[in-house]
């Protein structure tokens, strides 16, 4: 066992006194030592029962002879980030949790790890960690969230954001604000839509790092612990047979987890994960990858925030493999690949099943033919953009006048205060990874537009990035970004700006000797920086490479 590096023999007999110390018996020390990395936290609504969770991960490797060991990481929720210094942390803090789980698996020779989390940057930092230290490990999530009710209908936290922008338009009373602020969120676990957090966790399963139904069963339910308990077995399995993550994290399994985020419409966000993800297992992912994928794969799922359904509608449809058996039936899915559950994912399918036709749609009534996600190249992204194209409805071209902002927080001020008209492109830079740093997410902006109404009338394009709840035309990812010199720096107020979302096109409409111009009299915008995220921009690369550490 890996672990009787730090339990065996006479020379260890220091080490065992201190696991004793802790309350260890010599039974305990004979087994296989799993770490459980739990990121429990009482200031995130989708960690805040992971005790629980971690308690019944625990249970299941005792049931199946082995000693759970649990440690904790660090995790922030994004929308209380949102829209302030605090969300400069939330991509950095990716890094810092892989390397803390990395950190503690290597000083403590663990046989084994389960990594129990719930959202957007915990999730992926997790993934990056389980493909760095490739031993026998699993993933299980906290769940998604329950959806809210209001009116007899079904909202969520976009319902929130979205209802801030209609206060301010005139169109909705404070008051009425504050009773959807109270049914929003309705328990713990991941924010109820589509959004970052619960594409990762669907992706997992696709991924095939985690058991069936991880993807999809709720928080709440009682289901959630159950595979929680076949979590804590499944690690077990995993170590008898020393299968580890680079025997499961193939090249496949990236591609076939890309065509799942393109049926289900996900999150934006999944592109710089799942890029970041397969650097650490040795697969090359680029956006190329994504781009090809998506022309292939029809978007057959919308939820919240491109359509009405949500995460539970998906649960109840037949889940994360109810959508890989349609997938499948265009040949989409390896179904040869190993998964956790030391099933392929083709045994996994003859028990998967769709039963409601209209959340999981059948191949030949597809919302489109081509995936959620569409990658944009032009003068304006030379190295690409991302657009969440599920989320835009019916525009096919958009040409506006470029409103420019050097900051998050000016861009909100200005829609807010209804500066920002139909026509415009709202232009927001020196927020990507190493302008930010940290490129934060832009939900607050994208939602007051929505929420103004004018989400089909202005478009938004940033080198930050978007929150899985956004919707509109809103491109963010833009390489290279301002900081190092893209031609996003290089924009003004006035210019014409022109979206192509069929031509797949993003481009600035000025002259290139004007462009030239203006760059010979460009100086880098200088920001003065302490502490990680001093470091973190002076280590991290462009968003078209993941937003990965050189």
């Amino acid at each position: 066992m890996r672990s009787d590096v730090v339990k065996r023999g006479i020379e260890r007999a220091p080490h065992r006194s201190l696991f004793k110390a802790m309350g260890l018996t010599d039974e305990e020390l004979e087994r296989p030592l799993i770490g459980i990395a739990n990121s429990f936290n009482e200031v995130i609504p989708g960690h805040i029962h992971l005790r629980e969770i971690t308690e019944a991960v625990k249970a299941g490797v005792r049931m199946a002879g082995g000693t759970p060991l649990e440690f904790g990481t660090i995790g922030i929720c994004d929308g209380i980030a949102m829209n302030h210094g605090g969300m400069r942390y939330s991509l950095p803090s990716r890094e810092l949790i892989a390397d803390m789980v990395e950190t503690m698996a290597r000083a403590y020779n663990f046989d084994g790890l389960v990594l129990v989390a719930s959202c957007d940057k915990i999730i992926p930092g997790m993934l990056m960690a389980m493909a760095r230290l490739d031993i026998p490990a699993v993933f299980v999530s906290g769940g998604p969230m329950l959806p809210g009710r209001y009116k007899g209908k079904y909202v969520d936290i976009k319902t929130v954001f979205e209802a801030v922008g209609a206060v301010k338009a005139g169109k909705m009373s404070e008051a009425e604000l504050k009773l959807i602020e109270e049914v929003a969120s309705p328990g713990c676990g991941s924010c109820a839509g589509m959004f970052t957090a619960n594409t990762m966790n669907a992706l997992s399963e696709a991924l095939g790092v985690s058991l069936p139904w991880n993807g999809t069963a709720p928080a709440a339910y009682a289901h959630r612990r159950r595979i929680a308990k076949q979590t804590g077995m499944a690690v077990m399995r995993l170590v008898e047979e020393n299968v580890t993550p680079s025997q499961i994290m193939t090249r496949e399994a990236f591609e076939d987890a890309i065509a799942v985020d393109m049926a289900l419409g996900g999150s934006t966000n999944t592109v710089l994960h799942l890029m970041a993800i397969a650097r650490e297992a040795g697969v090359r992912l680029t956006l190329e990858d994504f781009d090809r994928i998506s022309e292939v794969t029809p978007n057959i799922v919308k939820l919240s925030p491109a359509g009405d359904h949500y995460v539970l509608d998906l649960y109840e449809a037949g889940g994360v493999l109810g959508v890989m058996k349609r997938l499948a039936e265009k040949g989409l899915i390896h179904e040869d690949r190993l998964t956790v559950s030391m099933k392929t994912v083709g045994e996994l399918l003859k028990e998967a099943f769709v039963s409601r036709p209209e959340v999981i749609r059948p191949l030949s009534e597809p919302y489109s033919e081509r995936g959620g996600l569409m990658i944009l190249h032009g003068s304006l992204a030379p190295e690409g953009a991302v657009l969440k194209v599920s989320a835009v409805s019916g525009i096919e071209s958009f040409e506006g006048t470029a409103r420019v902002f050097d900051s998050e927080e000016e861009a909100t001020k200005a829609i807010l205060t209804g500066s920002i008209e139909p026509g415009d492109v709202v232009v927001i830079r020196y927020e990507g990874p190493k302008g930010g740093p940290g490129m934060r997410e832009m939900l607050t902006p994208t939602s007051a537009i929505a929420g103004m109404g004018l989400d089909r009338e202005v478009a938004l394009v940033t080198d930050g990035r978007f929150s899985g709840a956004t919707r509109g035309l809103s491109i963010g990812h833009v390489s290279p970004e301002a900081a190092e010199g893209g031609p996003i720096a290089l924009v003004q107020d006035g210019d014409r700006i022109r979206i192509g979302v069929r031509a797949k096109r993003i481009d600035l409409l000025v002259d290139p000797e004007e462009l030239e111009e203006r760059r010979r009299d460009w100086k880098p915008k200088e920001k003065k920086l302490t502490g990680y995220l001093e470091r973190y921009s002076r280590l991290v690369t462009s968003a078209s490479t993941g937003a990965v550490f050189r």
